[in-house]
């Protein structure tokens, strides 16, 4: 049975979020990447590097015109977040969103002749994001940029449409997963696929308990991160929170023996 490359969700007519979990191929670790539409509005939030850029596009312009689309938003700066990122200025009008560490870094992914067909300096189209976070203007909406800091990336956001009450969570929640595309029902047994990634990921518990308490605050209806399975609904919502809480990870699982030379 064939897998859909692409699944929405949340459409009200008028604001659209769309993921697309099946894009990766070959030995590529397994990613999303995700599109906002609200009106004439588009906006994608970590489309990946050149592996997705050519079936990303093809998907994207499924639902909108790339004339259209007013961002391309980094959680981070791994590869897999934004990599393609010359090209997406090469080819389409957006404005690159990524936190304001990333501002001198994020050019060395351009070549010479990338850079020659970009044409625009590239300050002039980047959002740098400061470290408490923004609201990004989205039409008559916002997409709010939400600080996410050492989870796992030192300048890191997530993404709350305020609509659709999604949370794009980067990295928080990731797992290996067969289907990305179904969400997550049984929470212990999901439990293995995620971590082992987040004790090594993630910086440790203070922190992830600082995030934690942050998202309770907020209205959430769905939590999707950037690798894996979304979580849906208060019960599925609460169980991470709960166990992301609580989870040794990071530096809390570091001794001296974790720092010996070979």
């Amino acid at each position: 049975m064939s897998i859909s490359s692409s699944q929405v969700l949340f459409d009200n007519g008028e604001h659209k979020c769309v993921s697309f979990t099946h894009l990766v191929k070959g030995e590529g670790v397994q990613a999303n990447q995700f599109l906002i539409i609200h009106g004439k509005h588009a906006a994608i939030i970590d489309p990946g590097g050149d592996l997705t850029y050519t079936p990303l596009t093809i998907e994207v312009l499924k639902y909108v015109r790339l004339q259209e689309l007013d961002y391309v938003i980094a959680s981070h700066q791994d590869p897999d977040i934004i990599a393609s990122m010359p090209r997406w200025l090469a080819h389409t009008p957006c404005t690159i969103v990524a936190s304001k560490l990333w501002a001198r870094f994020l050019p060395h992914l351009t070549s010479a002749f990338m850079a020659d067909r970009i044409r625009d300096d590239f300050s002039d189209r980047l959002i740098e994001l400061p470290d408490q976070g923004q609201d990004i203007p989205f039409g008559d909406t916002v997409i709010k940029a939400v600080p996410a800091h050492f989870l796992h990336s030192v300048g890191n956001f997530q993404f709350y449409d305020p609509i659709s009450k999604i949370l794009f969570s980067g990295d928080m929640g990731a797992s290996m997963v067969d289907d990305a595309g179904e969400f997550v029902t049984d929470f212990d047994r999901h439990i293995p696929h995620m971590k082992g990634f987040h004790q090594r990921y993630m910086c440790s518990r203070k922190v992830t308990r600082f995030w934690a308490n942050m998202v309770r605050d907020m209205d959430v209806s769905m939590i999707v991160p950037q690798h894996g399975s979304p979580f849906k609904g208060p019960e599925m919502i609460n169980r991470f929170l709960d166990w992301i809480s609580e989870l040794d990870c990071g530096i809390d699982l570091l001794t001296q023996s974790s720092y010996k030379a070979p």
